[in-house]
């Protein structure tokens, strides 16, 4: 597959005359993409959605945000390892992506100067064995299938070697940017199949952000990694000009549960550097999923809408006239676990640190005393 990073060698965008104003901002944040996932776009539209998402934007050199807006720093142990939540591992493998999403999270990894990602993971390995606790492990960074098969059979060989580690989790987007990754590379099926048991599966955290992302040959490469043993599901972030309408995602949600590929989690944006032109408040966004999921089938229900904040993995539960309603799905602290908060209503907030508790009880920074906590279970 032939891929991209210079914006000049694109036709439409040397016809539209705003070239010059699109290289500045590719040249903070770094602009790639596959030939075959520019070839989605319908160039007569401005507004096109795909467009949107891998095509700068002037837009996205606006002051807001952090380029580490949920402090990864501080979790992150070793280079390339972070450890978050008890029972599960980071490993930042790989520095490169099929293509850029205008609103990654992530972008610091691609600037110039970015140092975080470990292509030598073996001490994220050596520190995964030595931690019992840990069952989890995702592979991400970057994209993990943009490593050779070789590479990658060699970390998930390792990680199969460690009794404890149950599940492996790969994040991806190479099904939708490049679905010849998988579907030309019969060795990368094959060491799928291999790892992939009966009582340890492999998942593929699928990310599939429009149904236009769902051609034939994505569809194609989601059923043989399915066939391969491979379990999937599809996380995606709402985001302005792109899923933030319920009719597409709910479209987006029914397509991904007929193939096999259900939605896991919907993530509010994080507030990071460059990301403001892609920003949707949390009562919009809340009003968004709900109408979405009700239009898909009972699998796409099972998909929560959560913030990935600095404390802890949060779900948006509910918004009344007044009130916005909170739970800690996942906390960094576990005393946090399954807390329960209700803030007032803010239909221009956008993160929780926009938000104004009812009670100081229900905000994390006033300590851990809470009127209402949910049992905490396991996760």
């Amino acid at each position: 597959m032939r891929y991209i990073k210079n914006l000049a060698a694109i036709p439409a965008l040397r016809a539209a005359g705003d070239l010059a104003t699109l290289e500045r901002v590719g040249a903070h944040y770094a602009f790639r993409s596959s030939e075959y996932y520019l070839g989605l776009i319908d160039w007569s539209d401005p507004a096109d959605p795909i467009r949107q998402l891998i095509v700068p934007r002037a837009e996205e050199l606006d002051a807001w945000g952090d380029l580490d807006a949920c402090n990864e720093a501080a979790v992150t142990i070793s280079h390339g390892v972070q450890h978050k939540y008890a029972d599960t591992v980071l490993l930042l493998c790989n520095e490169v992506c099929g293509g850029y999403c205008r609103y990654c999270f992530r972008k610091r990894l691609f600037m110039d100067d970015n140092e975080e990602v470990n292509k030598a993971v073996w001490d994220g390995l050596d520190y995964i064995a030595g931690h019992p606790e840990v069952t989890n492990v995702l592979l991400t960074g970057g994209d993990p299938l943009l490593m050779s098969t070789r590479r990658l059979a060699e970390i998930i060989g390792r990680l199969r070697e460690i009794p404890h580690v149950q599940v492996i989790r790969i994040g991806s987007k190479m099904p939708a940017f490049d679905p010849w990754r998988i579907l030309d590379d019969p060795e990368l099926l094959a060491m799928f199949e291999r790892h992939s048991t009966a009582e340890k599966r492999i998942y593929v955290m699928a990310h599939f952000d429009h149904p236009r992302e769902l051609t034939e040959p994505a569809v194609r490469a989601l059923d043989q990694l399915i066939r391969h043993g491979v379990v999937l599901t599809n996380q995606c972030p709402l985001i302005a000009g792109i899923n933030d309408d319920p009719v597409v995602l709910g479209e987006l949600y029914r397509k991904l549960s007929w193939l096999g590929c259900p939605p896991y989690y919907l993530f509010q944006g994080r507030p990071t550097a460059g990301n403001a032109p892609y920003r949707v408040p949390i009562v919009r966004g809340w009003q968004t999923f709900q109408e979405a999921i009700h239009r898909g089938s009972g699998l796409a229900r099972r998909a929560r809408y959560v913030m990935s904040h600095e404390s802890g993995k949060i779900e948006i539960l509910a918004v009344d006239e007044t009130r916005i309603y909170l739970r800690y799905h996942r906390a960094k602290d576990p005393a946090l676990r399954g807390r329960f908060m209700i803030y007032h209503r803010n239909d221009a907030a956008y993160w929780l640190d926009d938000l104004d508790p009812v009670d100081a009880a229900f905000d994390v920074r006033f300590g851990h005393d809470s009127l209402y906590e949910t049992a905490a279970g396991p996760e």
